[in-house]
Formats: structure tokens, sequence, C-alpha cells
């Protein structure tokens, strides 16, 4: 005869006190490790959302970025020619000759200095990221000394507003725009004409070249004709891939943390409802024995309590959740190790982080649970009925 799902209900109503805080010692873990997969989720979602399928990207091959990269002039005209690149509605080819470096400027507020990106682009950058648009201000000229800032850029680090001024390159930049980039990483960066840049950083090559295919499925072509030509030593990429790879390093460091930081604390509310549930045994010893008396099997009273405790963990997994939803209003920064410029990215939740935390929470009961729910299966009805 099975037990009523009400009563391990009941039970659980009747000490609302020891359900509640061994709920909300569930809800911290599993805070914890949703907020650690959206951190991770936000940055590769950030680092990919910045490129597109239908861009390649080519860089000096063994480079892990465009900061360590290399395209000479020469090379970049070969990579023009390729009969694969997109031409646009006025006949000019969707391809971009690009110069990416660092400098360092500091925030506003703390004065403290952080590196950031600075890309030298062309007219044609802009046809190749349509998530780009300008949002106050206006384009900077060509052949001039103005830029314009990401929306990150001029939130955070002194002289990326509209109308000031940056020093870098032994020039001052004037920052006549500001471009908002979506929830991609361009947000990070300060663009400016590629061939005033290179003159101001002393830099003879360009660090990428940057096209859009003029049929997506002929990227494997493209790859294998510039990686095999004789004269180039470069490597091509779909941008997206580029910049997933450039998230891995990163991702993986926050989920190793966010793992170590979750085991120590799940020890602690496992052993928290395995306190709670051999408590709820203890006292509940002679209701035990009347349980089996009436003809309930040691198998129903065995699932009744393994009931209780997966109750407790849903409940503290949904609260975790919950809560973890709201770090979605935030927006952080930190250092991209790949490129070691800083990038601003928010928490993301997605449904795979929804499951992935109720299931953990549902772990973490049933193991809090397990043991005391034997113990309670295994009591002597003669035993349990003596008891007081």
């Amino acid at each position: 005869m099975a037990i009523p799902l009400s009563y391990s209900f009941r039970n659980l109503w009747t000490r609302r006190l020891t359900t509640v805080l061994t709920a909300s010692g569930m809800a911290l873990v599993v805070f914890v490790f949703a907020a650690t997969l959206m951190l991770a989720e936000g940055l590769h979602k950030t680092l990919v959302d910045t490129g597109s399928f239908d861009n390649v990207v080519v860089i000096r091959k063994s480079a892990n970025s465009e900061v360590q990269s290399g395209v000479e002039r020469p090379q970049a005209s070969v990579v023009e020619s390729q009969p694969q690149v997109a031409i646009g509605a006025n006949g000019q080819l969707l391809l971009a000759k690009e110069l990416v470096v660092l400098i360092n400027l500091p925030k506003r507020g703390s004065n403290k200095p952080a590196n950031v990106v600075i890309r030298g682009v062309s007219p044609t950058s802009f046809l190749l990221r349509p998530q780009v648009g300008l949002v106050d201000g206006r384009m900077p000229r060509p052949g001039s000394a103005e830029v314009i800032a990401g929306t990150s850029i001029a939130k955070r680090f002194k002289g990326g507003g509209i109308g000031e001024t940056l020093r870098f390159g032994m020039r001052d930049w004037q920052v006549t725009g500001i471009f908002d980039a979506g929830n991609s990483g361009f947000s990070s960066e300060i663009w400016g004409d590629v061939d005033q840049l290179m003159q101001a950083f002393r830099r003879p090559v360009y660090s990428s070249v940057i096209f859009k295919l003029r049929d997506s499925t002929e990227f494997e072509k493209v790859k294998a004709g510039i990686e095999s030509d004789p004269r180039l030593t470069l490597e091509a990429k779909r941008e997206t891939r580029f910049y997933a790879d450039q998230s891995e390093a990163m991702a993986r460091f926050l989920r190793i943390l966010g793992i170590t930081l979750t085991v120590i604390f799940s020890l602690g509310a496992v052993i928290g409802a395995m306190i709670t549930m051999y408590a709820a045994v203890a006292n509940r010893i002679t209701e035990i024995g009347t349980l089996r008396a009436l003809g309930f099997r040691r198998g129903s009273i065995l699932a009744a309590f393994i009931l209780e405790s997966l109750f407790l963990g849903f409940v503290g997994g949904i609260a975790g959740v919950f809560i973890a939803s709201f770090m979605q209003l935030i927006t952080i920064s930190t250092m991209n190790w790949q490129t070691f410029a800083e990038l601003a990215f928010s928490f993301t939740l997605t449904f795979g982080i929804v499951w992935k935390s109720l299931v953990f929470s549902l772990i973490m009961g049933f193991v809090g649970g397990v043991l005391p729910a034997f113990r309670a299966a295994r009591m002597n009805i003669v035993d349990a009925l003596r008891a007081t």
C-alpha cells in the first residue's frame, strides 16, 4: 500500500522552519551554480555574437588573436583577389583590411588603467557588421584624427565620451561619435581610420583581413585556397568560430571555478538536508511504527521520505534559479585572456542552465535524504511503537 503524496507535503508544512532553512541552503548553492554558468554563457555569447557566420577572418598562422597577427600588404591583396569575396550593391568588394592594437586607458572614477582595443577600420567594416550602429554624434572623417567609441568604452573610460579627447599613438584623437554593437564585444572597442592609425602606431602591416562570403557554403573552398597558397602564411576562420575561440580559455576557467565553489557549498547543503531528514525520522519514530502497523510497506515509507527530500531540493532549486535570473541586469567587465583587453558582458540565463540547475538541486535533495529514508524504512514495528 502506497503512502499518499499529501502525507509528505503535510509533514514538510508542519516543520516549516526547518523546511525553509534547508531549502534556503540549497537555494544558495543553486544560485552559485547557476550564476557561474550564466557568467560563462554571457562571455561566450558576447564573443560569438561579435562574429557573423558569413564573414571570414584571415590572420597570420598560429596567431591566437588579431593583436598577435600580422598580414602584409601584398598578402592582403592576394586575399582581396579571391573569387569567393562578396560584392556589394555598389560594386564594392565586401572586404576590410583592419588594424588591431592595445592601448592603456584610465577608468572613470577609480582612475585604474586597463587595456582597450583600438581597431583601424574602413567604411566597408560597417557593412560587414550590421549590428554596429551610431547612437550619438557623427562618424569620423577619413584621414582625420577622429575616432568613435563603443558604448561600454564611453561609460567606463576617461576620454571615451563624445566630444572628449584621447591621447595615444603620440597624437590626440577626438571622439566624434558613440556606437552600439548590441551584446557583441565591439562595444568594448574604439574605432578609427585604419590608415591614420597605422601611421600613428608605425605599423606597416594589417592585423587581419575580414570579408563576406559570396556563398556561405564556399567557406571550405576559400579556406583551402588561402592556406595552401605558397605566397601566404595565413589561415582563415569563420568569424563566429574565430570569436568563439577567444572565449574558450576564460569560459573554461569560470566553469572550473564555479564547479569548485559549487562542490564546496553543496557538501554543506547536503549535510544540512541530511540533518533535517534525520531529525524528522527521530521525531516521527512512533508515527513510522504506526504506518508499518497499518500495513504500509518499507518501500512506501522509503519513497515518502525521499519524496520529502526531493521536494526540499526542488524548492531550493526554483528559488536559486529565480534569484540568479536577476543577475542578468548586471554588466561586468574582465580581461579577455586571448587579447589581454578588457571586455564588458552580462550574465546570460538559458533554458539549458535552468534545467541543469534544477537537476543539480534534485541530486542534492536525493543524496541528503536517501540515508535517513533507509533508516526510517528499516525500523522494526515493535521498537518504533514502544518509542515515546
